[in-house]
């Protein structure tokens, strides 16, 4: 009798939404309704603007409306508009080594224009021109790109370079790795939008962030439709993370009915700086652990460390370390890429997630997805495929490789030394060592005449301050409040990337503007 029920019920829903109808029905006397969205009357408006246009900013998707990504906001347009009319300009506002005059590492560039160019392998003079080691790897993978470099590849990226991946992780922390759940990706970006994406079910679905965050986590979670919780660094203890801030943020957002379901940490930090400690990342999978929150762990910058007290440490070594439950039960993702470190190959697009823990079947959905791109680009393969294999001692490339990246490194430690200096001589000016990735991120102590003048402009007082700095002397910076600040504190975010001679002049410009603005608000 209930099966019948069943069966007449399911009927008659599909009917009365055949028919346009709002379906209803009674059982056991009791009458029901459905909540079907009914037709309504199509109008001109909801197709199309009144000027013809379908796609109108005003009919956009509104997610799309909402978002901001910082980085590339009104101080990059303004600079781009004065490059064009002639001015200097130094772009500070993203990381972006090669474009300040970061030279590539030798091997992968010879590795990238061997298999791009297969041809040249034909040439009985090739290891004349590039070392046998460049040679042997090309070929290598070219055998294991059927088609080579302008073929697709599975959704999740080459089998072997997969597999490479595995073994860097597995050398890197004394852990295995399982290539099946790596996936390559056009960048860590891209990574961390589609693990998003499949995360966020709906508005109450909430990703806790740090605050100062990269943009791109707040971009992509208004993106997707999600809610992003924010939980503040210390910046008084060198932007130190706080178990107790973790807790605070969770149970104010869960008082509001939201649904936290992910925790990004970025080690070593941007904008910030700083180093996580092992115990902080203790910290981090114990509460992942206790609330039952998935851990991103965005460790892109892992090579970019220029102090001694905290090595880089990744969150799945620690996981590792702690046994079990945590071992088997919280679920991490983790996520690199070529574009930052000494390699710096931003333009190339390489990077890669892989998962820890996750249910076989949500990684499967996150394949399909994967698959709507058919493949990651092939060029940008390459190029992690030198970065996790890179050169070995006695190979021809070895000696080369290993001075380029210790020269750079040891370069990027003295402008991290040079730029936090310079923040700390000036008045009303506060900056933590910059410990590790590519920015530094003072706090400027505006004067209130200096906030007045801002709000008479309309401008946030940081957007205001920077793009005074941008006119006066072509610097390029990005505003705290793209980033995400404590109410009443002013920030900016400048990478460390100029090269030194460069650097040189960077703080020079800045320091007399910064005086000279100071005393017209004093």
């Amino acid at each position: 009798m209930v099966r019948k029920e069943a069966v007449r019920l399911v009927s008659a829903v599909f009917r009365a939404g055949n028919k346009g109808l709002s379906p209803s029905w009674s059982i056991g006397g009791t009458r029901f309704k459905s909540a079907m969205p009914q037709p309504t009357e199509t109008r001109d408006e909801d197709l199309h603007h009144k000027d013809g246009k379908v796609l109108h900013p005003h009919l956009l998707n509104e997610n799309v409306m909402k978002t901001q990504y910082a980085v590339r906001g009104e101080l990059y347009l303004r600079a781009e508009q004065l490059r064009k009319e002639g001015k200097e300009i130094i772009f500070t506002n993203v990381g972006n080594p090669h474009a300040l005059g970061a030279k590539p590492l030798t091997f992968p560039r010879q590795v990238l224009a061997l298999c791009a160019a297969p041809f040249l392998l034909d040439n009985p003079r090739v290891e004349e021109l590039f070392p046998a080691d460049a040679v042997a790897r090309a070929r290598k993978i070219l055998a294991a790109f059927k088609g080579g470099v302008g073929a697709y590849t599975d959704s999740r990226g080459n089998p072997m370079v997969r597999e490479e991946v595995a073994r860097f992780i597995e050398k890197r922390d004394g852990v295995p790795s399982n290539p099946e759940h790596i996936f390559l990706t056009d960048g860590a970006s891209v990574a961390v939008r589609l693990c998003l994406n499949a995360m966020i079910r709906h508005e109450r679905d909430s990703i806790m962030v740090p605050i100062p965050q990269y943009p791109l986590y707040s971009a992509s979670i208004r993106l997707y439709g999600g809610t992003l919780v924010g939980y503040y660094l210390d910046e008084r203890r060198g932007w130190g993370l706080q178990v107790e801030e973790l807790r605070r943020a969770l149970k104010e957002a869960r008082d509001e009915g939201k649904l936290v379901r992910g925790l990004v940490f970025i080690n070593p930090g941007n904008p910030t700086g700083q180093c996580l400690s092992e115990e902080n990342l203790r910290e981090l999978i114990e509460f992942a652990y206790q609330e039952r929150i998935v851990l991103m762990a965005d460790e892109v910058y892992q090579e970019n460390v220029y102090q001694d007290e905290r090595p880089f440490v990744s969150a799945k070594k620690v996981l590792h370390s702690m046994g079990e439950p945590y071992r088997s039960h919280v679920e991490l993702l983790s996520f690199h890429t070529v574009s930052k470190g000494t390699a710096g190959e931003c333009g190339l697009r390489g990077g890669y997630v892989e998962m820890t823990n996750i249910h076989p079947g949500a990684i499967e959905e996150v394949y399909k997805c994967a698959s709507i791109n058919l493949s990651p680009n092939t060029m940008g393969q390459v190029a992690l495929s030198c970065l996790v294999n890179p050169p070995k001692p006695g190979e021809p490339s070895y000696d080369l490789f290993m001075k380029e990246k210790g020269s750079e490194l040891a370069s990027l430690r003295r402008r991290a030394h040079m730029v936090t200096d310079g923040f700390n001589s000036l008045p009303g000016v506060v900056c933590n060592f910059t410990e590790g990735a590519m920015y530094s991120f003072p706090q400027i102590k505006l004067p209130p005449k200096a906030v007045e003048a801002a709000q008479a402009a309309g401008k946030a007082p940081d957007v205001f301050y920077c793009l005074r700095l941008l006119e006066a002397t072509g610097i390029s910076t990005v505003p705290g409040s793209g980033f995400g600040q404590e109410d009443g504190t002013f920030h900016l975010r400048t990478t460390i990337l100029p090269r030194e001679e460069v650097m040189s002049s960077f703080v020079e410009r800045f320091q007399k503007f910064h005086n000279e603005f100071m005393q017209q608000y004093a």
